[in-house]
């Protein structure tokens, strides 16, 4: 039997099997609002990332579907049943914890185990539901060792194991890989991704790593002081964010404040005259963004600037391997962030005088009130 086969429950016949909806979730500590009437579906089979910042209200939001939390308005279900007072063993759910727990006293199989010994699992069908999960994992060479003799990649999928071996229609993973470094981590982004489209279980990841969201994601919640900002598909949030905190913390955005121009379609700052490909700001003041990878740099030119075109001097250049980036100081208070493939990559050498280009419809506008939301991430000072 395949392993995937195996771990599936064929006493499951429920078409919403592991759907998750939160319906005007609030939950405080105090004085303090942690989640804010947070309202979301996820579907069965989907893989869902809740992102942001700390102190955002992800891991709060992971722990009341686990059980460990209880919302303080709101309702959860889960695959049609409302778990309000269910405890997290009586939900349908397994969490993956950056600290994995694993117990060191205990073989990786019997770890793998424990749930199922909790439950007075019969012998036989411990040990075959075992070995299925470790298998999937690609771990059972490894059955009798303890985990204080496995790498952290290893224990990582200890831990999944673990947690597929009970057959949740829900697993949910706070943080996962952060302790990992940085290439054993983007190994495991790919195994993660695999393994849940083999299985069709829902996944809900939480993480502050942008790329880890990106890269696994069907669809990724981008939350902000206990609330949603916006959800969407990976290429959605990357290419149309909603508003300037989503551009902002999804990738990197050079940023320019000022006054809103051309009908709405342009933004005139201290350093450069913006354009966009279409109106969308009302009167007053706003905010243009511009990706770095949609930015040419060049040797400076006799020719008089044009909207879209800044001059400045180049202060830093770093070999980022497939890309370069270019660091150009536009004046005392502001920055702008070049970044090229590499056997595209112009060269240049510090101090140069610049000139840096970009289309119509690589900009992003965004109003006033929301152009505030992104202050803190333009690109810092240059002195």
């Amino acid at each position: 039997m395949a392993p995937e086969a195996f771990l599936q429950d064929a006493t499951r016949t429920s078409a919403r099997e592991g759907a998750v909806v939160l319906t005007n979730v609030t939950k405080r500590y105090g004085d303090q609002t942690a989640v804010d009437r947070l309202s979301l579906t996820i579907e069965p089979g989907e893989f869902i990332s809740l992102l942001g910042p700390s102190g955002c209200g992800k891991t709060t939001t992971l722990r009341m579907i686990a059980g460990f939390e209880h919302p303080d308005a709101g309702s959860i279900s889960i695959s049609g049943a409302d778990v309000r007072g269910t405890p997290p063993n009586k939900r349908d759910v397994n969490t993956v914890f950056q600290a994995y727990a694993l117990f060191p006293h205990m073989s990786v199989a019997e770890n793998v185990a424990y749930g199922l010994t909790q439950r007075r699992t019969s012998k036989s069908e411990i040990q075959e539901r075992v070995t299925a999960a470790l298998d999937m994992v690609q771990m059972r060479r490894f059955a009798g060792r303890r985990p204080t003799q496995l790498s952290g990649g290893q224990q990582q999928r200890i831990a999944l194991a673990r947690a597929l071996v009970n057959r949740p229609s829900v697993l949910l993973l706070d943080e996962p890989l952060g302790a990992l470094d940085r290439q054993l981590r983007e190994e495991m982004q790919l195994e993660l991704k695999l393994l849940q489209s083999r299985l069709g279980i829902t996944f809900v990841f939480v993480t502050h790593d942008q790329g880890e969201a990106l890269s696994m994601s069907d669809r990724i919640a981008i939350m902000r002081e206990g609330r949603i900002e916006q959800l969407a598909d990976a290429d959605t949030v990357y290419s149309r964010p909603a508003t300037a905190y989503v551009a902002a913390f999804v990738g990197q955005q050079n940023f320019f404040r000022g006054t809103v121009t051309d009908g709405g379609a342009g933004i005139d700052s201290p350093h450069v005259r913006v354009r966009a490909a279409a109106s969308v700001l009302p009167s007053g003041t706003g905010s243009a963004a511009v990706r770095p990878e949609n930015v040419t740099i060049e040797g400076e030119t006799d020719a008089d600037a044009q909207p879209n075109e800044v001059r400045g001097e180049l202060l830093g250049v770093s070999h980022l391997g497939e890309t370069m980036q270019y660091l150009v100081r536009l004046g005392d208070d502001q920055s702008l962030i070049v970044r090229r493939p590499t056997p595209q990559a112009p060269r240049l050498a510090l101090g140069d005088a610049v000139v840096c280009r970009w289309r119509p419809q690589d900009v992003l506008l965004f109003p006033s009130d929301d152009a505030a939301a992104a202050a803190g991430y333009v690109a810092p000072p240059t002195e």
